[in-house]
């Protein structure tokens, strides 16, 4: 598909002079409605070096392609305004690191002007400032423009388009998914924090699982459940220059070891989190984590309704949500996971929840960014699935008829039998299941046609 092209406009470079850092903003929603120029904030940085390290860490992720390092696009981090912290997000070009930076409370000092996502330029100057800032220097910063600024940098824009590439963008959208799945394996005091991300392979490709060992992690070589997944320790190499402030490390992931992974710092007033691809040539964006929920015909709708409830809020409660919007859990769950695949919600790990921001992505885009999807519901639609028992299908396509199991998603073509689920259900699975909610009492659905259904993706 054509990769969609995101337009940065910004009234001026961002800049760090005489202990005032100004980020400038571009366009972005905000809980007063859009607009171009957002100000969320302007206040003291009570963390100055931590937060100017962490800052220059997420820009340096989003620079970053860790496979197959060459020259590219740079897509500027994003920024949201919760009220009570600043989020700060990138993702890397080849789609396989999410990096955030989430200064909190303690470590802000000042003025909430309006609440919103935006972008926030980060430029080569701006760079080389950040890395000179000392622990004990005194840090304003600002959020947006401020009148004196508007003023002096009248005229004075800065403009840049860059494509966003349909995996880049079904990776932000697989990230808030896989890690509202992930669980707390460990947690380590600074030093030990220290001691372990130094003590990794300095190969930079190096594949290791981070094991919980009494109250340490130890490092393997081999996949062991309830270790944490960490492939290409190289990609982890934005935590060093903060490892002079950590207080904690904490690991996150799936109980069986398998797949993505992500290790948080926190750092004084801030939390600092790196999520990792399943490989270093494995984006995000093939991991098929939201193809369930997105599924069902009443998601759509679920998700327009929870939408409205949303506020910006740094945490969002799934009992709040159901209670608000007269859904029940299991469908807010859903309507979340929609939501995220239009930009609008992350997930923090650190207090198992999702948060509200606005990037910009809308809905019928993404929904054309993922092609077993839109296979599934064709299949559907042409009637090639018949359903041969409660937990039983037949899928019939160009290249065969397809046997499939409802609840373990396990199916007789190529796809399974390469990834046995792990990268999400094959369109296959996906066409049976909505077939069988889609039929009342659990009928069996009308026989697949005669004709052969052309293949797509998988």
């Amino acid at each position: 598909m054509t990769n969609a092209t995101q337009a940065y406009s910004y009234a001026g470079p961002s800049t760090l002079s005489e202990g005032h850092l100004g980020l400038s903003t571009s366009g972005g929603r905000t809980a007063t409605g859009f607009t171009d120029h957002p100000r969320f904030f302007s206040g003291l940085l009570t963390q100055a070096a931590p937060a100017a390290a962490g800052l220059l860490a997420v820009a340096d992720v989003a620079l970053a392609r860790y496979h197959r390092p060459q020259p590219g696009f740079t897509r500027d981090p994003v920024v949201t305004c919760g009220g009570d912290r600043l989020r700060f997000e990138s993702f890397s070009a080849c789609g396989g690191v999410y990096s955030r930076l989430d200064v909190l409370g303690p470590a802000l000092d000042g003025e909430v002007f309006d609440r919103g996502t935006t972008n926030v330029d980060v430029n080569n100057p701006l760079r080389e400032a950040l890395a000179r800032v000392g622990g004990r220097d005194p840090l304003h910063v600002g959020v947006g423009p401020d009148e004196v600024t508007v003023t002096t940098l009248d005229g004075a824009v800065v403009e840049k388009k860059v494509p966003l590439p349909a995996r880049w963008l079904r990776g932000f959208a697989e990230v808030q998914v896989i890690a509202a799945g992930f669980d707390l394996r460990a947690e380590l005091s600074g030093p030990q924090a220290v001691r372990f991300l130094r003590g990794l392979p300095r190969r930079a490709s190096a594949e290791v699982w981070a094991v919980p060992a009494g109250g340490d992690l130890r490092v393997s070589d081999r996949e062991v459940p309830g270790g944490v997944h960490l492939a290409g320790v190289g990609r982890l190499a934005t935590m060093m220059p903060l490892l002079r402030f950590v207080k904690a490390l904490r690991v996150y992931g799936p109980a069986d070891g398998s797949g993505a992974g992500a290790v948080e710092l926190e750092l004084p007033g801030m939390r600092y989190t790196l999520a990792l691809s399943p490989q270093t040539w494995r984006g995000f964006s093939g991991e098929g984590a939201v193809l369930d929920d997105l599924s069902g015909d009443q998601v759509a709708g679920d998700a327009d309704l929870v939408g409205v409830l949303l506020n910006f809020e740094p945490t969002l409660e799934l009992g709040v949500l159901a209670a608000r919007s007269g859904l029940t859990p299991q469908r807010v769950r859903a309507a979340l996971t929609q939501l995220g695949t239009a930009g609008r919600v992350g997930y923090d790990l650190a207090e198992a929840s999702h948060f509200h921001r606005e990037l910009p992505y809308d809905r019928d885009h993404v929904a054309a960014l993922n092609p077993r999807l839109t296979s599934a519901r064709r299949l559907v639609e042409q009637g090639a699935v018949r359903l041969t028992g409660p937990d039983s299908a037949e899928v019939t396509t160009g290249g065969g008829v397809r046997a499939v199991r409802l609840e373990s998603g396990s199916c007789t073509c190529p796809w399974w039998y390469d990834h046995h689920g792990s990268r999400g259900p094959c369109k296959h699975v996906l066409a049976a299941r909505i077939a069988a909610r889609d039929l009342p009492g659990g009928e069996t659905s009308p026989t697949a046609r005669d004709l052969p259904v052309q293949e797509t993706s998988r």
